[in-house]
């Protein structure tokens, strides 16, 4: 007897995690593609900015959950709960970056990663 197999899809975890910033509105969303660029780290940067720590904790935490929910996976690393200036998520294949608006302009890492190509997101 042969099951039925269901169809393995694949999940898009950028979504997963521009959706878990749109959630508590996150600010200036953006997905840097960094595949077709040979120095980069990772597949994806996905960036946004907040007003203020307890919202960037937030979105880091909205992020963290959803991914979770619909993977199972926790990020490998995470930095900048402390002071909340910049908060780092590594899903090894894919970054997130939470700035504090201020601090968003003085990185500029999209300014960095200028050959990538770039998606921009509607906060929620």
């Amino acid at each position: 007897m042969v099951k039925n197999k269901k169809p393995n899809k694949r999940i898009d975890i950028s979504a997963v995690i521009v959706h878990g910033i749109q959630e508590k509105k996150g600010n200036d969303i953006v997905r840097l593609d960094l595949r077709n660029i040979n120095s980069s780290v990772a597949d994806y940067f996905i960036i946004c900015h907040a007003d203020s720590s307890t919202q960037m904790r937030a979105i880091a935490d909205s992020v963290e959950k959803e991914v979770y929910l619909v993977s199972g996976q926790d990020p490998i690393h995470k930095e900048g709960f402390e002071q909340a200036d910049w908060i780092l998520l590594d899903y090894i294949d894919i970054v997130v970056h939470i700035f504090r608006t201020e601090k968003r302009s003085h990185f500029g890492i999209e300014d960095l990663w200028g050959d990538a190509a770039i998606e921009e997101y509607k906060s929620a």
